[in-house]
C-alpha cells in the first residue's frame, strides 16, 4: 500500500508529523473571562462561513485554556507578522506569565477580547458553537468585529515544525 496506513495504527506523533506538513499562518488567540486574561498561540484555526461571518479554533483539553473555553462568551484571534515569531513563542509556553499577556501591549475588543497591538490582523468573535472533538474543544465564533492593522506586513508561517516567512511570490498577480 506503499505507506498506507490504517486506522488502529496511527499514533498522535505521526499525525502530528503529517499534519505539520500543511503550511498553516500562526495565531494567538484571546480571551478574558471572570479577570482572566489569557493567549495562546494557535494553527488549529479557519474560516467557517462568509455569511454570516464565522470562523473557528480548537484548544487541546490538556490546555490552561481549555476550561475559560468552556464557558467564554467571547474571544479574539490575532494574526502574527513574520517580526512576530518570539510573540508566538511566548504564547506557546505552558503555564502561567509572570506578566498579563506575557508583557505584550495589548487592548480589549467591543465584545472585551484582548487584542494584541501590532498584529497583521485581528478578528473579535461571540461564542456561537461549542463540539467535542477527539481530545479537542472546537469553537466556533460569530465575527463580531475585524481589522487588518497591517496590510503591508508579512505573515509568520509555521511548517515542519519550523518558523517560516512567506517567500517569493511564485505568481504575481497581472
Amino acid at each position: 500500500m506503499d505507506g498506507a496506513v490504517t486506522d488502529t495504527e496511527i499514533d498522535s506523533r505521526r499525525f502530528r508529523d503529517v499534519m505539520g506538513r500543511f503550511a498553516t499562518g500562526v495565531t494567538v488567540v484571546t480571551v478574558a473571562h471572570e479577570g482572566v486574561i489569557r493567549g495562546m498561540t494557535a494553527n488549529a484555526f479557519s474560516s467557517v462561513s462568509a455569511d454570516p461571518a464565522m470562523l473557528l479554533i480548537c484548544i487541546d483539553q490538556h490546555s490552561s485554556m481549555y476550561p475559560i473555553f468552556q464557558v467564554a462568551e467571547a474571544f479574539g484571534v490575532n494574526i502574527l507578522t513574520e517580526e512576530q515569531e518570539q510573540v508566538s513563542r511566548s504564547f506557546a509556553q505552558r503555564g502561567e506569565k509572570r506578566q498579563e499577556m506575557g508583557g505584550y501591549p495589548y487592548r480589549f475588543g467591543r465584545l472585551g477580547a484582548p487584542i494584541l497591538d501590532g498584529v497583521l490582523a485581528w478578528s473579535e468573535c461571540r461564542v456561537e458553537h461549542r463540539y467535542r472533538g477527539g481530545d479537542h474543544i472546537i469553537v466556533v465564533g460569530r465575527v463580531e468585529d475585524m481589522a487588518i492593522e497591517r496590510p503591508d506586513a508579512a505573515p509568520l508561517l509555521f511548517f515542519g515544525g519550523q518558523y517560516h516567512g512567506l517567500g517569493d511570490v511564485l505568481r504575481p498577480d497581472d
